[in-house]
């Protein structure tokens, strides 16, 4: 079955935390790809959306992440919480007390600093970190997407907020992708059956 092929398998809260425990904190490395899967997950980036960001593109004071050119070229401006905040600037602290320059905020700290990460560094990194975890069940840069948004349809944040943090050109599209990922509706009758 080729890749594309494969259904989304969104997270489990304890499944994220086992993934980011993954992350060893003592390193560079550690904290940079930690704020890389917290910023795709908490605030639905994709990961080529991720790893364009600059440090300018974070504005702790409203709590916002500015993606310049998301899919079809298209900018939003996304919502992220105070927690996440606090790991993105973990890390560019971090990236600077190292020394570490160039425009990227998610960047190379070895061969060429600040040059920009591969997307299949990324994937290759969080297949490694998954196994390290003990999670069994594909886990993909997309997957923290998806998990993205199956909380937000848990917590009864409206599909067209959804459509607009994920950066969707169509609401029709992000109800495909919702209800795909999360049937509340249909497991609910499921469940509420008896024999």
């Amino acid at each position: 079955m080729p890749l594309g092929d494969r259904p989304a398998e969104p997270l489990s809260p304890r499944e994220v935390r086992a993934l980011l425990g993954a992350c060893d904190g003592s390193t560079l490395t550690g904290v940079r790809n930690y704020a890389l899967m917290v910023v795709m997950w908490r605030g639905g980036l994709r990961c080529a959306e991720a790893l364009a960001l600059r440090p300018a593109d974070v504005d702790y004071q409203l709590g916002t992440v500015r993606i310049r050119f998301g899919k079809g070229r298209r900018a939003r401006t996304v919502g992220i919480d105070d927690q996440a905040l606090e790991v993105i600037e973990a890390w560019a602290d971090a990236r600077l007390a190292a020394g570490i320059g160039g425009e990227l905020l998610f960047c190379r700290l070895r061969g060429q600093p600040g040059a920009p990460l591969s997307p299949r560094y990324v994937r290759a990194e969080m297949a490694r970190l998954t196994a390290r975890a003990g999670i069994g069940k594909r886990a993909r840069p997309h997957g923290l997407r998806h998990t993205m948004a199956s909380e937000w349809v848990r917590e009864g944040v409206p599909v067209t907020k959804i459509s607009r943090q994920l950066g969707h050109a169509s609401i029709a599209t992000t109800q495909i992708y919702v209800d795909h990922l999360h049937p509340a509706e249909v497991v609910a009758v499921g469940r509420a059956r008896s024999w």
